[in-house]
């Protein structure tokens, strides 16, 4: 992964685990396979690669890879019975759906894509809102569904080094 394309998509500030490749860019020492269950390839396409604007990767007629900030995310089709049971735990005084996945971004990012999501008229299930005020895990955070009930968190640390910070009861 070029460092251009680290810093195209705001997160070379944040990228703590990457390490530099011998091209002289970045590349994720360790990134993530994510798998997730989608009713319709289409509409997983307009969501993730259009909305969303995640670069896509392979693919096939029952599948399709995606750069989901340096890790690999595949929209797996399932058909439309699949339906995912919505469970939430409380967190800084909000409802928060388990499970859920995403990305941590910087500010800039992470403002760009609530108002890119805003314009496409995306339901919010938790709006964008700063949790954790005052705190080591001071945080901008929201979250929203795919067109297939997938929940999904994007957040912002406030101050990035808190991200694995162990200390303090929330």
């Amino acid at each position: 992964m070029s460092r251009a394309f680290l810093l195209r998509r705001n997160i070379l500030p944040l990228a703590r685990n990457f390490t530099s490749s011998s091209s002289g860019g970045y590349e994720a020492s360790q990134p993530f396979h994510l798998a997730v269950p989608v009713h319709n390839l289409k509409a997983a396409k307009k969501f993730y690669g259009g909305i969303l604007k995640l670069p896509e990767g392979r693919s096939s007629t029952s599948w399709q890879d995606y750069d989901l900030y340096g890790n690999q995310l595949v929209c797996h089709v399932v058909g439309e019975d699949y339906r995912n049971t919505d469970y939430f735990n409380p967190v800084d005084d909000d409802e928060v759906p388990v499970a859920h996945f995403g990305a941590c971004l910087s500010s800039s990012a992470f403002d760009e894509l609530a108002n890119n999501l805003k314009e496409h008229g995306v339901k919010f299930i938790i709006e964008p809102h700063l949790r954790f005020k005052g705190q080591p895990g001071e945080q901008k955070t929201m979250f929203f569904k795919d067109p297939s009930n997938n929940n999904l968190e994007f957040k912002c640390m406030s101050n990035p080094s808190y991200l694995f910070e162990s200390e303090g009861n929330y």
